[in-house]
């Protein structure tokens, strides 16, 4: 199951991959307000969930506004991918910039993973890919049991990320979308980091800018 929470002024997607087992991973905690903290751990508490992982799609701050208490919380390091590393510890100096009260996270514990490398949430299985192009240290996760993608700010509905943003390339996003992730079957659903699901033969058909 994907449980979706949607957390902060930049309504940013936070995804709970929970297995059978009552194992759980938390994909992108964007908790800002004490109340979204709360939202989050009451239900994992509620639905007697054991957390396994920290997961981040991409260290833009919106997407990591809670992610210091809820590591500290679960006390596990975040799982991401190391070329995101530097936007992580940058994440209070931007955070200035947008708009968020974002702790420093230069002393986070950070477990790195790589492309095509598969974690296990109890018996669901979650393939890391490296979409870059967004920003350094972008990754698609993807759950075949669940038939699905989490790809965070990488595609969006009928859109894609933008790459305006520091260390963005357009190109790269592009060829990236299209040899890594469109290359998922039709129907596996699409759950980006803003915004609402979409599929992936809906994406390969109709979104102007893979078309």
């Amino acid at each position: 199951m994907i449980k979706l929470f949607t957390f902060n002024h930049f309504e940013v997607n936070c995804y709970l991959i929970v297995d059978a087992s009552r194992q759980c991973a938390i994909v992108d905690p964007a908790c800002e307000a004490s109340f979204e903290d709360a939202q989050l751990t009451q239900y994992i508490e509620q639905e007697n969930l054991t957390v396994t992982h920290i997961l981040l799609t991409h260290a833009h701050v919106d997407h990591i506004a809670g992610l210091r208490q809820v590591c500290e919380h679960y006390k596990m390091p975040v799982t991401m991918h190391a070329e995101g590393c530097k936007l992580l510890r940058q994440a209070e100096a931007y955070g200035s910039i947008m708009g968020f009260a974002v702790d420093n996270m230069g002393d986070l514990e950070v477990q790195t993973v790589e492309d095509g490398e598969i974690l296990h949430v109890g018996d669901t299985e979650v393939e890391c890919r490296y979409v870059p192009g967004h920003c350094p240290g972008s990754i698609c996760f993807v759950l075949p049991q669940e038939k699905a993608v989490i790809t965070g700010d990488a595609l969006f509905h009928f859109s894609i990320g933008r790459t305006d943003l520091p260390g963005g390339d357009y190109p790269t996003l592009i060829e990236k979308l299209k040899t890594r992730i469109l290359t998922l079957p039709d129907d596996y659903s699409v759950l980006p980091g803003h915004g609402i699901a979409s599929q992936i033969g809906k994406e390969r058909k109709y979104n102007s800018f893979l078309t």
